[in-house]
């Protein structure tokens, strides 16, 4: 396409429309924009002047609104962006689980997603309550200030609940002592904690004031061994269902 008889989707719009230019690229990222009949969401898409542009009817110059997603993230995924090429990106790096971020990933569950899936909501996503690479489960992407604020505020006091696989022989009394605070902490004690049996592999524990990442400890100060993690639900939020790999969006009515 010629750069010369081209121009910006947003200031063709903006004409077509006789609106402001920031009025025409909220109409275009909030998905209310075609191009020959086909959606694009991105306001510097170069047009020419003898292509259509169409806007849905009734649509409205409206921000996009801030969305939380919910990813289950495989075992051997890190939580956080990869390096930017040429920035001294480790080797073997695992791989991030920001690539999973991607409308085909949107997973379908019973809890409804009355959302259109924009390009707009996987930018400017921010992660909170990390769990290690080996570990899968639940893991927060948020653009949403409120919910950033909760999560970095008071993320560590919401529970978290996680299932550890096993092996070995618990200590005698090892229950107990998972249960009620172990001091793994130097001379501290970890806080009390519900833990018990989900299968005779499988160890559940619900955890405030504890991250996942110190179960392993606190599962090799009792004799066992831990193969496997995932965490199942922050707070009141959980996966509901969502396959590994996939992601929904945090509802409206949910609260951590």
């Amino acid at each position: 396409m010629s750069e010369i008889e081209s121009i910006r989707l947003a200031k063709r719009l903006a004409e077509q429309q006789q609106c402001s230019r920031r009025e025409a690229e909220l109409l275009i990222v909030a998905g209310h924009v075609r191009v020959d009949g086909e959606l694009v969401q991105l306001p510097e898409t170069r047009v020419l002047p003898a292509q259509v542009i169409t806007v849905d009817q009734g649509a409205r110059p409206d921000a996009v609104p801030p969305v939380t997603l919910l990813l289950h993230k495989p075992a051997g995924y890190t939580q956080w962006p990869q390096a930017q090429p040429g920035r001294n990106a480790p080797r073997n790096a695992p791989p991030s689980a920001y690539d999973l971020l991607k409308p085909e990933n949107l997973a379908e569950v019973d809890t409804p997603h009355p959302i259109k899936v924009l390009q707009q909501h996987f930018r400017q996503l921010q992660a909170f309550l990390p769990i290690p690479v080996p570990a899968s489960g639940l893991v927060v992407f948020t653009q949403d200030k409120r919910v950033a604020r909760k999560l970095a505020e008071e993320g560590q006091w919401l529970e978290q609940e996680c299932i550890a696989g096993v092996e070995g022989r618990i200590a005698d009394g090892g229950l107990e002592l998972l249960q009620s605070g172990l001091p793994v902490r130097g001379s501290r004690r970890m806080p009390p904690c519900k833990v018990s049996w989900q299968n005779e592999r499988h160890l559940r524990f619900a955890l405030k004031g504890i991250a996942p990442e110190e179960i392993e400890s606190m599962c090799a100060a009792v004799g066992l061994t831990v193969v496997s993690l995932r965490r199942l639900r922050i707070g009141r939020v959980s996966l509901a269902q969502v396959p590994e790999g996939q992601w929904r969006y945090l509802m409206p009515w949910e609260r951590f």
